[in-house]
């Protein structure tokens, strides 16, 4: 005679909580990323007042499109307004520290093939999780930066742009859920723009974006990553918007 076999309640708890932990982002990759919302399926716009600009993207997961196939608003920027990119994005990874893959290292490697017209760097917000240390801004007239630190890093990084490629710079927060650290890092990045003179186009705290998110179900797999359709819908429009003007 077969044994019946009994599954303890808590187990199927568990498994209700699971369900209902991951079945919203699960459905977020797969409706999110449909190929509607693609690159693809653009239009290019020759008369874009961006088309045949050369910007250089440096940053982490977001610049990447990590839930999003790997497509982010810098794919959807080269196929709608025929920009020329460089997009330096590796997922995961700091500004801040000597690893091969951080955001000044792997700044420090690249050579553009053509001047560029505009640089774009992502606030990482993992810094703070990494534990890298913030730093201090710099007093006006040194060069020399201590980029084992957040702060250091992106000074480093604006001098190199400010002294070999001349160009407009602008520095992008990401969203996140409350994070303090991550604050922090935002309130130095608004001084460094005093000391700098640089755009920054400040998403998580805009709240325009954070309404059109809460009304498109399907737009972020988590708190920080957008889907296709959340760039497609939400991100690039204003990164052409803002790009737009920073070229005018």
């Amino acid at each position: 005679m077969q044994k019946s076999t009994i599954i303890p309640a808590v187990s199927l708890a568990a498994a209700a909580a699971l369900l209902i932990k991951y079945r919203k982002p699960a459905a977020s990759l797969i409706i999110g990323n449909q190929p509607k919302y693609a690159p693809a399926a653009f239009t290019l716009n020759p008369s874009s007042p961006l088309y045949g600009k050369h910007i250089v993207f440096l940053g982490s997961s977001i610049t990447y499109g990590a839930a999003a196939l790997g497509q982010s608003f810098v794919d959807d920027l080269v196929a709608s307004d025929g920009i020329i990119a460089d997009k330096l994005a590796v997922t995961g990874t700091t500004l801040a520290g000597h690893e091969h893959s951080s955001y000044i290292s792997r700044f420090a490697r690249f050579q553009p093939q053509t001047q560029p017209d505009a640089f774009v760097c992502q606030l990482s917000t993992n810094d703070g999780r990494a534990g890298k240390p913030l730093g201090a801004i710099t007093a006006a007239g040194v060069s020399d930066f201590d980029t084992t630190t957040t702060i250091g890093a992106i000074e480093a990084i604006i001098t190199r742009v400010n002294q070999e490629w001349h160009c407009p710079i602008m520095f992008y927060t990401c969203l996140r859920k409350p994070d303090a650290e991550y604050q922090q890092l935002i309130t130095k990045l608004y001084q460094l723009q005093a000391k700098y003179d640089f755009a920054i186009l400040d998403l998580r705290h805009d709240q325009a974006l954070a309404s059109a998110t809460s009304a498109h179900a399907f737009a972020m797999f988590d708190d920080a990553h957008p889907t296709q359709l959340g760039y497609a819908k939400l991100w690039t429009p204003i990164f052409r918007a803002r790009l737009s003007a920073l070229l005018r």
